[in-house]
């Protein structure tokens, strides 16, 4: 996670950049992406057929590229995009390309301190991931659902190990495909492999896998569970015991396994999105009671409140005492905080950010083509043309919000007390 000590975090609002004035000047700018401490602006720009730049605070970077797109800020703030340069790409970092250049490359993945990054690559019609530009020493002919560790030492993906042919499908049926952790695949193969999870050391990865036509389970470094199911999804590492956690479909119904035994007693007609505590106490996940109905399960206790459409983007405070989840019910969306949902209604809303003291909740939200955030229940008083998720200071007592009004891009730094009162 970025250090918010050293950033500016006096009351007031701070006029970063005129995004008028880049559409004056260039063929076309697209959309603005803020940095995570508010003080940088960038977008990508169009000089003419075949060129372009990216633009920070009003200076554009010095090289031209043939196109860049996927123009992000890491964790730590550095502005990084993918850019073509003679029929090849690779990534720039605040400007600087690397040294390798690729036949293809996206999704880059940034490690949660912003100093690592990694990236899917294909070169000559083979793939593999680079970690900090530099590929694995083995390609493969198809690779899938890539991950990297938290610590953003080690790099995985879902890769394609055997050759078969569109009629062989008893060779499909035999297993051609694995994880291949660093470049290294595992030595046992499955018909299918999907969503992968590292352990925080980096040390474990944990998968689903399709062991035949009707049997499913969870591979640990490419040992699956003994336990076998009908289905799983994603799995995540407990972080106490180390064990991997995944919902299981048994007889009909959803529940959690830990390294295969069963975790919690319930059962749901669906379970999923499970997400551990910061400490590791605690257990959440996104259920369905009843076919139809959505809500949040901790410790296996379901919420009283219900939803008709969707549960997501579940976020534990700092402290693990308290829950919040994006909530959806026809067209309608809300907040809901430790099972009681918040008064506001909107278009859309985003993952919501706890206080670090967890005492504050926040969130991004649109409500009639406008953007604003939503700060315990209270929405600020501005609506804008667009919203960066909200930031709180490290004491909690005061929100920055990064924010377009009029074409200009503001950095606000208020006291929570200006929304809630």
């Amino acid at each position: 996670m970025e250090d918010r000590s050293s950033w500016d975090w006096n009351v007031g609002t701070k006029p970063i950049a005129n995004l008028n004035d880049w559409k004056g000047t260039f063929n076309w700018v697209e959309e603005p992406v803020a940095a995570p401490d508010g003080e940088t602006v960038a977008a990508i720009l169009n000089l003419d057929e075949g060129e372009f730049k990216v633009c920070v605070n009003g200076e554009p970077w010095e090289t031209v590229f043939e196109k860049i797109w996927h123009l992000r800020y890491t964790p730590d703030g550095r502005l990084t995009a993918l850019v073509s340069e003679m029929g090849e790409w690779t990534m720039a970092i605040d400007g600087e390309p690397w040294e390798g250049r690729f036949g293809y490359l996206w999704e880059p993945i940034f490690s949660e301190d912003g100093k690592h990054i990694a990236i899917s690559i294909q070169q000559d019609m083979a793939y593999c991931m680079a970690l900090d530009g530099r590929p694995w020493d083995q390609t493969f002919k198809n690779m899938t659902n890539t991950a990297l560790s938290p610590n953003g030492r080690h790099t995985a993906a879902v890769v394609q190990t055997q050759d078969y042919g569109e009629a062989e499908i008893h060779k499909f049926q035999e297993g051609c495909y694995s994880v291949a952790v660093d470049g290294n695949a595992w030595d046992q193969t499955f018909v299918n492999v999907w969503n992968m999870a590292f352990n925080a050391d980096g040390n474990k990865v944990a998968a689903e896998v399709r062991l035949n036509l009707y049997e499913y389970t969870i591979a640990v470094y490419g040992e699956p569970w003994e336990q076998k199911f009908p289905c799983v999804w994603e799995p995540i590492f407990n972080p106490s015991s180390g064990g991997a956690v995944a919902p299981v479909r048994v007889q009909g119904k959803w529940t959690l396994a830990e390294d295969g035994q069963f975790l919690w007693n319930g059962r749901y007609v669906q379970l999923w999105q499970q997400a551990y505590s910061p400490d590791g106490q605690r257990l959440a996940a996104v259920i369905a009671p009843k076919y139809g109905r959505w809500t949040v399960a901790v410790d296996d206790r379901p919420w009283s409140a219900t939803f008709q459409d969707m549960v997501t983007d579940l976020q534990f405070s700092p402290d693990g005492e308290r829950i919040a989840a994006v909530c959806k019910n026809g067209p309608i969306w809300k907040l809901a905080i430790d099972g009681s949902v918040w008064s506001g209604s909107f278009d859309m809303a985003w993952k919501p950010v706890f206080s670090p003291d967890g005492a504050h909740v926040a969130a991004k939200v649109e409500r009639n083509g406008t953007y604003t955030v939503y700060v315990d229940d209270k929405i600020w008083s501005k609506e804008c043309e667009a919203v960066w998720d909200p930031v709180f200071s490290p004491d909690g007592d005061k929100l920055m919000i990064r924010a377009v009004e009029e074409d200009t891009y503001n950095r606000y730094v208020i006291p929570v007390t200006d929304i809630t009162g």
